[in-house]
């Protein structure tokens, strides 16, 4: 139990203090946190990763939508730069024994500005459960200064996030950023159909 004393007001809180009984377990979390495993489905990228041939006149293209946003979807993960991003997407190809051309920096620089990003979906069968709920969020900014110099005022505000989760699938399927008015039950009666859960 740790002590802590407030110099101004010479008041004295009690602070708990977590102690770590299990060592062997929690070094070895520490270890995995920098475990990393990427794979490919050979069956599925081989046959997205190239373009189709275009149809008439024209050179086809070596690399198709899907395959330009895995890499800059990977280059964002591991907030990499393009040549660090090529590089990567290289010795992943390599360790996977995928012989597949890899995009250089510049035409991935390029192809990002045109980039039609597409998120796959999966099909739902039959009824759907959803579970709702909100969180709040911060705002930051000069309302953080404020706070720290002159304490919580009565005008600070708080904006509320509303999530729509499938139950079976953990997809989110419904988002919605409202203020503190709004309740979960208010807000699903309009967003259901939005949301496409209700006929």
């Amino acid at each position: 139990m740790a002590m802590r004393v407030k110099l101004e007001t010479g008041e004295v809180g009690l602070r708990q203090r977590y102690r770590v009984t299990n060592w062997s377990e929690y070094d070895r979390a520490l270890v995995n946190r920098g475990n990393l495993t990427i794979w490919f489905d050979e069956a599925s990228i081989r046959g997205s990763w190239t373009p189709p041939r275009p149809i008439g006149r024209g050179k086809p293209g070596w690399y198709s939508e899907t395959g330009i946003q895995t890499c800059l979807t990977i280059k964002t993960l591991f907030q990499l730069p393009y040549r660090a991003t090529e590089g990567l997407i290289k010795s992943l190809m390599r360790l996977c024994h995928l012989d597949l051309p890899v995009p250089d920096h510049t035409h991935m620089s390029r192809r990002a500005g045109e980039l039609s990003v597409k998120i796959p979906r999966r099909p739902r069968q039959g009824p759907t459960h959803v579970v709702v709920d909100s969180t709040g969020l911060k705002i930051l900014g000069e309302g953080e200064w404020k706070v720290r110099q002159h304490g919580v005022g009565k005008r600070r505000t708080w904006r509320k996030i509303h999530l729509a989760v499938d139950e079976t699938t953990k997809d989110i399927i419904g988002i919605e950023v409202t203020t503190t008015a709004y309740r979960e039950r208010t807000l699903w009666r309009g967003q259901a159909k939005a949301w496409r859960l209700m006929p």
